[in-house]
This record gives C-alpha cells, sequence and structure tokens, in this order.
C-alpha cells in the first residue's frame, strides 16, 4: 500500500507539471507557425512551420527593434534588484538578529503596503512624474520598482536571517568586526541562497511588471511587456507574433531560475527543519 501511494503521488506530481507544461509548449509551438495556420479552430498541430513571427518580433520585416526595451527592462530590473537587496539586508538583519521592539509589528507594517491595489496609486505617481518631468524615464522605474519589491524581500530575509547562528556573528564581533563586515562577510555568505532566492522572485516580478510601465513610459524607457502589447492592435491580434515574442521576453526569466534554481530551492526551504 505504501508502494502504490509512492508511485501515486510520483503520478500525480508528473501529471501536474505537464498541465502547468503544456501552455508554454503550446505557445512555443504556436510561435513557429503562420497567423493564418494559429487563427484556426481548432489549432493544427501539423501546420507548416515558419520563422515570421521571430522576424516580426526583432523587426526584420520593417517593424520597430525590440532591443531598446529589452535592454530598458534589464536595467530596471537588475538595479532595482540590487538596490533591494542592498536595503533588505541591514533591515532584514535588525528584525531578525538584532531585533528592535515590537518587530511583528513592523514586518506587518512592511506586508500592509501590498495590500493596496497598484492602480490606485496610480494616478498620484503619474502626476508627480509629470510634476516632476519623470515621464518616460527608467530611473523612476528603478525607484517604483524598488519600493514595490523592498517590502516583499524584508519579510523574506527576516526569515532567511534568522536562521545564522549568533555564535559567528558574535564571534566576529570578539574579533573585532564592524557592522558592513559582519554584513557582508559573515551573514551574507551564509544566508546566500535565501538572498539569491530573494534576488530571483525581485528580478521577476521587476520584469514582468507592465501597469506603472504602460503608463509612465513612453519611446525612450519602453520595457520589454510594454514593447509586447504593441502586437494588440486595431486590426487584431497577431497571435504568432504575440507567442514568439513572449517566448523571447520569457527567456531571460527562464534562464536566471534555471541557473539559480539549486540557491531558490535552498533558500525556499531555508528554516524549514530546525
Amino acid at each position: 500500500m505504501r508502494t502504490v501511494r509512492r508511485h501515486g503521488a510520483g503520478l500525480l506530481a508528473w501529471f501536474a507539471g505537464i498541465v502547468f507544461f503544456l501552455p508554454i509548449a503550446w505557445m512555443a509551438l504556436t510561435s513557429f507557425h503562420s497567423e493564418a495556420d494559429a487563427a484556426t479552430n481548432p489549432p493544427s498541430f501539423t501546420a507548416a512551420l515558419t520563422l515570421d513571427g521571430y522576424r516580426a518580433f526583432f523587426g526584420s520585416d520593417g517593424g520597430a527593434s525590440p532591443w531598446p526595451a529589452l535592454a530598458n527592462s534589464a536595467v530596471a530590473s537588475l538595479a532595482s534588484t540590487l538596490l533591494v537587496l542592498l536595503l533588505a539586508l541591514p533591515a532584514a538583519y535588525a528584525l531578525s538578529i538584532r531585533p528592535v521592539r515590537k518587530w511583528t509589528d513592523v514586518l506587518f507594517f512592511f506586508l500592509s503596503t501590498k495590500m493596496l491595489p497598484a492602480v490606485a496609486g496610480l494616478l498620484p505617481v503619474y502626476l508627480f512624474a509629470k510634476d516632476a518631468g519623470l515621464l518616460d524615464n527608467i530611473w523612476l522605474l528603478v525607484v517604483l520598482y524598488t519600493s514595490m519589491n523592498l517590502p516583499i524581500a524584508v519579510w523574506m530575509m527576516q526569515s532567511f536571517l534568522a536562521e545564522v547562528p549568533v555564535a559567528v556573528i558574535e564571534a566576529a564581533r570578539v574579533d573585532g568586526a564592524r557592522l558592513p563586515v559582519v554584513l557582508t562577510r559573515v551573514v551574507a555568505p551564509i544566508a546566500l541562497p535565501g538572498i539569491a532566492a530573494t534576488a530571483l522572485i525581485c528580478f521577476i516580478f521587476s520584469w514582468n511588471e507592465l501597469l506603472f510601465a504602460r503608463v509612465l513610459t513612453g519611446v525612450v524607457a519602453e520595457t520589454a511587456p510594454v514593447f509586447l502589447t504593441g502586437f494588440i492592435t486595431s486590426q487584431g491580434l497577431f497571435l504568432a507574433k504575440v507567442c514568439a515574442a513572449s517566448l523571447v521576453i520569457s527567456l531571460p526569466v527562464l534562464a536566471a531560475g534555471f541557473a539559480a534554481q539549486d540557491k531558490l530551492v535552498q533558500g525556499l526551504s531555508l528554516g524549514a527543519v530546525k
């Protein structure tokens, strides 16, 4: 009976994985079809394959080039993730290893900032950016993404840093290490899996953000998700082009997740076993 349950759990896990993977596989297959074949109902599995969708995405047919938008997304995501880590590490240290009074209330306050829908703060942010002359500026997105991801990063890293042995930190202090040295050379290496998991999640959130990027940017600071919406026109939805663009835009996130998968698993499971 135990063997049956084990194999049943394995089959259920495989089934769930296939269900989650099927939309991605279908998107990849559709991206290699022509617009006529992609629009058929029911869809055709044996339609001829073509690279027209990718040619349209990369602008080889006279369209706009995606490289500026991809570069803007990379700058906004990487810069905001770096700022989040620089700010979240000392904050999480203060809330875990050197806890302040009512630190649980502080954590709840951080998390409560995510309870407000993003669209509710869109108008004030837009008016501020307009008056400050920051519309269509990539650094405005960097500041916004940093503020949006910082509460989640502090919440996550607090639980990771709580697992750092206090004796190691006390030994470093006995040797004369100051707080910056303790954070960078003692705490950070021990909590590296948790920091990597936090960085990956913040990068994904920043890379996929569309609402603020759509409203606050134009041509200069256009990001990849905004560029993707350009394939939805008044003439209709160009499904093959959208699938090709979606697949290409998803590759950086998939590559980052694949490269950091071991750190991600260690980080998300850090503290699960005492």
